[in-house]
This record gives structure tokens, C-alpha cells and sequence, in this order.
């Protein structure tokens, strides 16, 4: 069993600074968890430890139900996938594949079994023979990716592995260790920035944030990419998980007869009954301030909308930017509302000896619309908004309302 355990993990280095702070997280056997955050944040530090290239400072970290937190990196039964490949540019593919089993000592004629096998899984047959520098990036990538595969460990560590390559190579490259997984079964830990990587990839996916010294949980939540999605824990995953980022407004939960409707500004959105059985939380903020979160995708021009719509589920802009991407159009818009400032914000602000009236009195809106009714720079334009997929958290907390 290769089960992958963090309890309470922490790493505070020389000096005092605190990287990571009572990091909880399961992988199973056979899991493929993505760790996804900002720069900073301790993802690639959470990989090292595992690895045994960090110390660590608390808690416990086990690999099956061996603790491991002493163990030398060589006896931990673990690949890694670096970025920059780490390839012998003197060996050839098949020496660069063979180095460690050559190294453990293996039988000639298991480690020419166990090459073939991960070159012909990875289509790299025919490049066997060639230096790395006679290779494209992608196919560099494959040749490191075989390094790990052949020493068939209990886990693959993989940290940005395909940062390096272009974007139409790194998709094809998520569809090909995917595809690599699914045939493997062999648990991975996957570290990445790209939030799109994360989700396309990952069975769960660990969000994380930087606590910048604090004494505070860096994990965010750990769930799938659609629960990630939908059900958010707070604003920080809202607002790091989809692209373009989720839209905050602050607004107000009004109780006007037997409706419900949430207001901001000159502005406001009748909440339906299932909508409001869904978040039965939001009884308990009537008549008080909220951070409303709207998707980009929750817009659509009203033309473009067939079986009708209801009123009062639209608001009028002035269209700002729009940019067409064919198969989808962005309108950008503001709003004379003063802007969300989020505990991060407020934090950020502080550094730099500034208030939150710093950002001014407007909030700025991206909407993705029908490429084919798109309005243009200017325009007067009536969105409709889907209220099933509004997102609400409390103000001081910033923990999302259930």
C-alpha cells in the first residue's frame, strides 16, 4: 500500500520563519492529488519534505504506514518529476532511463525490460539512442517522466513539470500523464501554479495559501475540481479557482414580502426558493452585509438568452473592454461600489503603509458571454445573471455561507 500521510506537518527554517503550519492531508493508494497556490505558498516545500530534501520540523509524514521523517530520501521508495528534467546530457535516453536501476544494482536484463516497457508507454522507442540535446522539450520531458517510471517506486513527486513547455504542449501533456495514471495506478503528489493544470488533472486538489510567518493552517481545502468549484470554502479558493476570477461585490441580504433578494448598489437580484433551501445559512444574515460572488460565466447578454428570462435577475452596464476569444466573448465592466477588500488585501495594503481607500470607489466586473450577441465598448447592455450559481461568504470571515 502507498498511502501518502501528512499530520500536522510544519517547517519553520533557521532564523525563525515559518514556511508551513499544521498541514493536514490523506492521499490514498493510487490517488492523483494536485497541490495548487500562489508563489509562496509552501507547495513545493510540502513535495521536498515528503521527498526528504526538507527537514521536517513538526508533525509526521508517512509513506504506506512507515513513518518517514528520518529516513533518507533513497530508502523512501519515491520518484521525482522536476521541471528543468535533470538529465546526464553526456548519456544517452536509454542510460539516462537505466542510471538508477543500474545504480540498485539490477539484473541487465530486468532493467532492458523495464526501459522498454516505459519507452514504449511513453512513445520514445525510436529516441532511445540519442543525447537529450537531440530532443524537443516535450520529448525531454517524456524521457524524465520514463526515468521515474522505470524504478516503479510506491509514489511520484512531480513538481511543474511541464512549466517548461509551451502551451498547446503542455495540454497535450496533461492528456498523456493522465492518460499515464489512469494505466499506472501509482499514487502522485502533483505540484503546480496553474490553477487550469489543477483541475484538469488532479483526482483532489489541495488549495494553498501563503501565511507569510503567521501560525495558520496553509491548507485551504481539499476536495474535487467540481466541489472546488461549486461549493468553495472561503474567498481565497473562490477566488483563485476559475479563470477569469470570480467577481466580489459587497451586498446586502433584504427581505421584502415573501421574497428574498440580495442588493448592491442601484442594483438587485431576486433569490429563489431553491436557491435560498440551498444556502439556508443566508437567514441568518437578513438585513446585513455580505460578499456576493458571481462567476464570469454566470452573465449572459440578454439576447443571447432563449425561454426567456426574469427581470429581476439582470442589471444594466456600460460595456468597457471586450475582448473575443471565437468560442467565447469577455465584456468588462465597473461598478460605482466600493471594491472587496479581503483580509489578503487588507494585509497587502498594510506593507505598504496604505488603507483600503486606496483602490478607489469602483469595482470592476468580467463577464463571459455568447460571442455572437457580444455588445461593444460603450454600449448600454442588459445582463442576465443565473442566481442558481451566485457564491456568498461573511465579511469579517470571509468563510462562504451555507
Amino acid at each position: 500500500m502507498s498511502e501518502i500521510t501528512f499530520e500536522g506537518v510544519g517547517k519553520v527554517y533557521p532564523g525563525g520563519t515559518r514556511a508551513i503550519h499544521d498541514v493536514d492531508l490523506e492521499i490514498a493508494d493510487g490517488e492523483f492529488v494536485v497541490l495548487v497556490g500562489p508563489s509562496g505558498c509552501g507547495k513545493s516545500t510540502l513535495l521536498r519534505m515528503l521527498a526528504g530534501l526538507e527537514e521536517i520540523t513538526e508533525g509526521v509524514v508517512k509513506i504506506g504506514d512507515r513513518v518517514v521523517n528520518d529516513v533518507p530520501p533513497k530508502d523512501r521508495d519515491i520518484a521525482m518529476v522536476f521541471q528543468n528534467y535533470a538529465l546526464y546530457p553526456h548519456m544517452s535516453v536509454f542510460d539516462n532511463m537505466a542510471f538508477g536501476l543500474k545504480l540498485r544494482k539490477m539484473d541487465k536484463t530486468e532493467i532492458q525490460r523495464r526501459v522498454d516497457e516505459a519507452a514504449r508507454v511513453l512513445e520514445i522507442t525510436d529516441f532511445l539512442d540519442r543525447k537529450p540535446k537531440a530532443l524537443s522539450g516535450g520529448q525531454r520531458q517524456r524521457v524524465a517522466m520514463g526515468r521515474a517510471i522505470v524504478r516503479e517506486p510506491s509514489a511520484f513527486l512531480m513538481d511543474e513539470p511541464l512549466s517548461n513547455l509551451d502551451a498547446k504542449l503542455r495540454v497535450q501533456m496533461r492528456s498523456e500523464l493522465g492518460e499515464l495514471h489512469t494505466r499506472l495506478k501509482t499514487t502522485t503528489l502533483y505540484v503546480t501554479h496553474d490553477q487550469v493544470e489543477a483541475m484538469t488533472m488532479g483526482d483532489r486538489v489541495a488549495v494553498l495559501k501563503a501565511i507569510s510567518g503567521k501560525e495558520i493552517p496553509n491548507l485551504m481545502q481539499v476536495d474535487t475540481p467540481r466541489n472546488l468549484y461549486d461549493r468553495p470554502k472561503n474567498l481565497f479558493v473562490a477566488g483563485f479557482i476559475g479563470s477569469p476570477s470570480m467577481n466580489f461585490v459587497n451586498g446586502t441580504v433584504a427581505a421584502d414580502g415573501d421574497s428574498t433578494w440580495v442588493t448592491f448598489g442601484d442594483d438587485r437580484l431576486r433569490l429563489d426558493r431553491p436557491t435560498l433551501d440551498a444556502r439556508p445559512g443566508l437567514a441568518n444574515y437578513a438585513g446585513k452585509e455580505i460578499v456576493v460572488g458571481l462567476r464570469p460565466e454566470g452573465f449572459e447578454i440578454d439576447r443571447a438568452v432563449t425561454g426567456g428570462f426574469s427581470e429581476d435577475h439582470t442589471m444594466m452596464v456600460e460595456v468597457g473592454l471586450v475582448e473575443q476569444l471565437g468560442s467565447e466573448a469577455y465584456v468588462h465592466f465597473e461598478k460605482n461600489l466600493l471594491p472587496v477588500v479581503t483580509p489578503d488585501i487588507q494585509e497587502l495594503l498594510a506593507d505598504q503603509g496604505q488603507g483600503p481607500e486606496t483602490l478607489g470607489n469602483t469595482t470592476k466586473f468580467t463577464a463571459r458571454v455568447n460571442p455572437d450577441f457580444a455588445p461593444k465598448l460603450g454600449d448600454q447592455a442588459k445582463l442576465v445573471i443565473d442566481t442558481t450559481k451566485l457564491h456568498y461568504f461573511d465579511k469579517e470571515t470571509g468563510e462562504a455561507i451555507h
